[in-house]
């Protein structure tokens, strides 16, 4: 399996957090860490460390078709 960090940027909203991992799930993919934060503006911060045997753009690219979600970053850790 893969591992890989998502750095989400999102409004925060009621819901998005519940909306952000159902589609990590529904994309195959399994959180092993994750860190979230209220920031300024009414912003959210989200650092999830995913493990998957699919491609992690997948993902991102289903995270940031999400209304509230401002930007998605990707990085690719080592393997499992």
């Amino acid at each position: 399996m893969n591992n890989s960090k998502l750095t989400i940027s999102a409004y925060y909203r009621l819901g998005i957090l519940e909306r952000i991992l159902r589609v990590i799930r529904h994309r195959g993919a399994h959180v092993v860490t994750m860190d979230m934060q209220v920031l300024e503006n009414n912003m959210l911060g989200m650092n999830i460390t995913v493990q998957s045997e699919r491609a992690i753009t997948l993902v991102a690219n289903q995270l940031q078709k999400l209304i509230d979600v401002t930007d998605v970053q990707v990085e690719s850790l080592s393997q499992a």
